[in-house]
């Protein structure tokens, strides 16, 4: 009986959504690279933004944090141009998570930003810059709440040790999250995507595939009221199943598409636009203990693996309390950047190219060019199927590039005789049309 409503419930959301014209996704298919910025009160504790339902922490005393929460140091300006200055093409900001607070000036709720002794809306300030440096603003918005009660988390999966006794009041809570984005998308200018996450708190425990939940999120209404506010505005949501209508752009959390090393990105792939969610050491919101940083050369290889499967990557940086992003952070991408730099032009606007990823590399296709991304630089010899090949260069390695045409396969075969580049050996290939 459930699949049979969810079935009805999917067929009203297309008849639903239909009629809307879709945004241009074609922003996000050429920027291929942007920044996640988780921040909020949880930063203070140092250990996360799960900490109130991990440590576990009542509401109560959770809220403690209201008068600690003073990001003094906060500059958006710092916070754009280091992302610029990495080559990302737009920011994702978790304008609430899943503690409930709101790091805006809402009028829905009293445990927000305001209420700190900070009490100045960071959403304007980074809207305001995002505007002024050309770059795009996405706001990340939790579905699921720790701190509400009209919530319906008898169901929910998490926040159950929150001190909750009041009996939830889900159409309450509905008017409450449309209220919050009807602000969201009427205050702040041009928002270029809301990316929702916490659907799967209403699942059941580690359910990755089915579409089955507790309670009636009222996508339909919500996507609509987002599309009427702002049409250009995109929306995604990471309930880690295949998109639903009015959703468009699929999410991958810890995985480049097709792979699901993290147990999470176990659905299939569609046909929408993709992205891939990484952390740049292993927490999302700051974490005082995580000094596990990935080096410089496994965040350019992320990157390059993801754009190989025509994705974008959106890569995490949890600043610490005062407002700072981390320097290993900072280092990082800095690193990036001058990557960006040489050889972003094989990256932004391109899709996967003539070969699906392989463990040697990738292949990125722009126009009538591809780019061969060799990450194995133990590498002796590539053999290719490569459609209409014309010629091949090197982009950033000295050696010359050697091939011949097998003629019993119509492989073009490479030879490597020399030392490849450490991070990313490029070649560029022409081809016929």
């Amino acid at each position: 009986m459930k699949k049979i409503l969810y079935f009805f419930v999917i067929l009203f959301l297309a008849g639903n959504l239909s009629a809307q014209t879709k945004p241009s996704t074609k922003w996000f298919e050429e920027a291929r690279f942007g920044m996640f910025i988780h921040f909020g009160p949880y930063s203070v504790l140092g250990n996360g933004e799960w900490v109130m339902n991990s440590r576990p922490i009542t509401g109560s005393a959770y809220k403690r944090l209201q008068d600690l929460f003073n990001p003094q140091a906060f500059d958006a300006k710092e916070w754009v141009r280091i992302a610029k200055d990495a080559g990302m093409k737009y920011i994702t900001f978790t304008s609430r998570h899943h503690d409930g607070f709101s790091n805006w000036d809402t009028k829905q709720s009293d445990w927000n930003i305001m209420n700190t002794p900070y009490g100045k809306d960071l959403i304007k300030q980074l809207a305001d810059e995002c505007h002024k440096q050309d770059i795009k603003l996405v706001l990340y918005y939790s579905l699921l709440d720790w701190m509400r009660s009209d919530y319906q988390y008898e169901t929910g999966r998490t926040g159950q040790k929150s001190g909750r006794t009041e009996k939830s009041d889900w159409d309450s809570y509905i008017r409450f999250m449309k209220a919050q984005l009807t602000e969201l998308l009427t205050n702040y200018g041009p928002i270029a995507g809301i990316w929702f996450d916490g659907h799967w708190d209403q699942t059941e425990d580690k359910n990755r595939t089915s579409p089955e939940t507790a309670v009636d999120w009222h996508y339909a209404e919500i996507y609509d009221l987002i599309h009427r506010l702002q049409p250009e505005c995109l929306v995604a949501n990471n309930h880690h199943l295949p998109p639903l209508p009015g959703e468009d752009y699929q999410i991958f959390e810890r995985d480049v598409p097709g792979e699901n090393k993290s147990g999470f990105s176990g659905q299939e792939v569609s046909r929408l636009p993709l992205e891939t969610c990484e952390t740049i050491n292993k927490s999302w919101g700051f974490s005082i203990t995580d000094d596990d940083f990935k080096s410089p050369k496994e965040l350019i290889q992320l990157l390059v693996r993801t754009v190989g499967t025509t994705a974008n990557l959106l890569l995490n940086v949890g600043p610490m309390p005062n407002g700072k992003i981390q320097p290993e952070c900072i280092e990082r991408l800095q690193k990036m950047g001058e990557w960006m730099k040489k050889y972003g032009y094989t990256l932004y606007n391109a899709k996967q190219g003539f070969v699906s990823p392989q463990d040697w590399g990738v292949s990125t296709c722009i126009g009538k060019t591809q780019y061969i991304h060799i990450l194995d630089n133990n590498l002796s010899t590539l053999s290719l199927n490569i459609p209409g090949f014309q010629s091949a260069k090197g982009v950033n390695f000295e050696q010359p590039v050697i091939w011949k045409k097998d003629k019993k396969t119509g492989n073009i075969v490479f030879t490597f005789k020399g030392s490849l580049d450490d991070i990313d050996s490029i070649i560029e290939v022409q081809v016929k049309q």
